[in-house]
């Protein structure tokens, strides 16, 4: 979900990093997100067969040489069930602006590739403007894509626009395949506590949502919350989502220890110019990985124990900060 401004990254990144411990010329950057998230779906199907993996961004991934006429890298393909897309039709440069067609072409190549390989796509478009929130979801269902017009980028609300919502039914969905719409819900900061939260999204017939495993940054959602959160306002039943970002560490998060902000564990690299608190990683070392998934304490295990019917992984473009 976050923007990157990629040639401050690069300036922040010769200047602040500390590369200068570790050769990494020779690494494949593409390769080794391909490989985390594999990791990710491996150990995660393992304990729930039906868990969805969906990374979002990053979609050069799903070719072998990231290129739009490489051949498909079936590895990833076979390990996801969908694919994130943010800023598809507006919102690439501005907010409530159309994406440029060359962006938008460039982006469709890949998405199509994913989608006519099995995959789910899932847009989330950043428009406030009614006329354009019809457009994108127009444009969007158009393409096979299933799409969320967000009318804050910081995704802290539930829009009052459309009414009813693009696709609104009252199936029970249990599958990436049947979803119609989706709720992009993953900053509480609107809600008093947990059940106005809870409340605002039940009284809702959004086929999916994809939400913070914490409440307010800090307060793990249970198993019971998690169900409680999968029905609809009509009496359908909806998949919850939970989001997870893997490219980057967060200081707010449960992981955190406050010595690293002066003594930074090897994997840590500068804080992200545009989002304060978010930190670069090193996302193919294994420490880093650890915290992520592949044990009882991980993150991933928080998320499959809390019920949730899969995972939104973000900042999957991690690589286009190394390359």
């Amino acid at each position: 979900m976050k923007k990157m401004f990629f040639l401050l990254a690069t300036v922040i990144f010769f200047m602040s990093c500390n590369n200068d411990e570790e050769d990494i010329s020779d690494i494949d950057f593409k390769q080794e997100m391909r490989d985390f998230v594999i990791g990710i779906s491996e150990y995660s199907r393992s304990n729930n067969p039906d868990f969805f993996i969906i990374p979002q961004n990053g979609i050069e991934l799903v070719t072998t040489n990231g290129e739009e006429d490489g051949s498909l890298h079936t590895g990833y393909l076979s390990a996801i069930d969908g694919n994130g897309q943010e800023d598809l039709f507006y919102g690439y440069d501005i907010d409530d602006q159309a994406t440029p067609t060359d962006e938008n072409n460039y982006l469709k190549t890949f998405l199509d590739r994913s989608k006519n390989a099995g995959n789910t796509i899932l847009v989330t478009d950043y428009c406030s403007t009614p006329s354009k929130m019809d457009n994108s979801y127009s444009q969007n269902n158009a393409s096979g894509y299933v799409s969320f017009a967000a009318t804050q980028r910081e995704l802290n609300n539930i829009p009052d626009y459309p009414g009813p919502i693009y696709g609104e039914n009252n199936g029970l969905i249990s599958s990436l395949s049947e979803v119609k719409n989706f709720l992009y819900l993953i900053n509480s900061e609107n809600y008093g506590s947990k059940t106005a939260f809870i409340n605002a999204v039940t009284s809702t017939n959004y086929d999916m949502l994809i939400m913070d495993f914490f409440f307010d940054d800090t307060e793990a959602f249970t198993s019971d919350e998690i169900n409680q959160l999968k029905n609809k306002a009509n009496g359908g039943k909806r998949l919850v989502i939970s989001y997870m970002s893997v490219g980057e560490a967060e200081d707010y998060r449960y992981y955190w220890q406050s010595g690293w902000y002066t003594d930074k564990p090897g994997w840590m690299d500068a804080e992200n110019p545009d989002w304060e608190g978010n930190y670069k990683v090193k996302y193919w070392e294994a420490a880093w990985q650890n915290i992520i998934f592949g044990n009882d304490s991980s993150y991933m295990k928080k998320i499959l124990d809390a019920d949730f019917n899969g995972v939104y992984l973000d900042i999957i473009d991690a690589y286009e900060y190394y390359e």
